[in-house]
């Protein structure tokens, strides 16, 4: 038997159940379906960077938008998912990159971006005084931060669920399909039907995709993370660079957390990744090098999750190109999860309003396929 339901959403990351919320909030009650658990994959295991720092231009008033959500987290989700907002600072380690940080801060600013602020030594040295010497400038955004990855996820479809969603954990979405004016997916046992569906897959959208005759350059990636051992308190902002790969914070505990795109071997069908020890020394001795207090931490554990990463870096966010009641949202390429909150308020009021004052026009999955519609 088929059962009739407002919406689909398949995907129980951040941005499937965030999606899934913000329908029942504007009184569309969907089933959100999730072949493992939410939060199984990258949106339970990334490094919990709440960051409009850096981000590609056709994204940043999306992640503008999400930054308002995050400033009130705990009167959506009933939860304070962690959220600190002790800013983020992009180091830069020489002159040359000062000077490119200082033209893209001018771009912003040009566009009516203000986030960005271009720093001196002296007030770099301010933010993150146990910094290399050698450092002589860098970029702030003050209202950025960080949260916990798995708290968060897990708030926002226990949110949905309590607003009326209809979660299914544990089986896959199969044979998606459209008839009738009806988006079709089977669920073990049991069939959905609806005039909306929500492709928010993660690493496994872009089968879905390329199923329903929109293909897109894609791929599956597994960026790596490793927790360190306790140290002194020498940090309250996220610090990223960009010369080379590195992100890291530190914890109440003490511990570090150190990422930065650094990539493991996935095994998508297993559900399994292989971690790259080489890569993941080479993030520790840039930690190192650029933090001495750094330099008596011991590695304690390291991982990675499975998401999915697209040739330009930009998300597949929108509607179909092909077809009528078909939306799209993932390809977040390892800087998604700030997006979330944002991304499922802006994707409800494209399902149910039929459009959004947020700019998200360049993120459309037409940049790949003329529309058809």
């Amino acid at each position: 038997m088929t059962k009739r339901v407002d919406a689909i959403v398949v995907g129980g990351g951040i941005h499937g159940c965030s999606t899934a919320l913000h329908l029942c909030l504007a009184g569309v009650k969907p089933v959100l379906i999730e072949k493992d658990y939410a939060g199984r994959h990258a949106s339970g295991v990334n490094a919990g960077g709440v960051r409009q720092l850096a981000r590609h231009i056709p994204e940043i008033p999306l992640s503008i938008r999400s930054m308002g959500i995050w400033e009130k987290i705990t009167e959506l989700v009933d939860d304070d998912c962690s959220f600190e907002s002790h800013g983020q600072v992009l180091v830069a380690e020489n002159e040359d990159e000062l000077a490119s940080y200082r033209a893209r801060v001018a771009e912003l600013n040009g566009l009516g971006f203000t986030h960005e602020e271009l720093i001196d030594a002296a007030e770099l040295r301010r933010l993150v005084p146990a910094v290399a010497d050698t450092c002589p400038g860098g970029v702030v955004s003050r209202r950025d931060g960080a949260a916990n990855p798995a708290q968060t996820t897990t708030a926002f479809r226990r949110k949905a669920e309590q607003l009326g969603a209809t979660v299914l954990e544990g089986v896959a979405a199969t044979n998606v399909r459209q008839n009738g004016g009806l988006w079709h997916v089977d669920v073990g046992t049991e069939s959905y039907a609806a005039p909306v569906l929500v492709n928010a897959a993660g690493a496994w959208a872009g089968k879905i995709a390329a199923a329903l005759g929109e293909p897109v350059p894609v791929e599956t990636v597994a960026p790596m993370l490793m927790i360190t051992s306790r140290v002194p308190h020498f940090i309250d902002p996220v610090v990223i660079l960009r010369g080379r790969k590195l992100s890291f914070k530190q914890f109440k505990n003490g511990t570090v957390l150190i990422g930065g795109g650094h990539l493991a071997t996935p095994y998508q069908d297993r559900n399994e990744t292989v971690l790259d020890w080489k890569s993941l020394a080479i993030s520790a001795r840039t930690v190192f090098e650029l933090f001495p207090v750094m330099r008596s931490a011991t590695i304690v554990r390291a991982w990675a999750g499975i998401e999915a990463k697209m040739k330009d870096d930009l998300p597949v966010f929108g509607p179909s190109a092909r077809h009528k009641g078909l939306y799209h949202q993932f390809g977040f390429s390892l800087h998604g999860f700030q997006l979330g909150p944002g991304a499922g308020a802006v994707m409800a009021e494209l399902i149910v309003n039929g459009g959004t004052q947020t700019r998200v026009s360049d993120l459309g999955i037409d940049r790949f396929h003329p529309s058809a519609l």
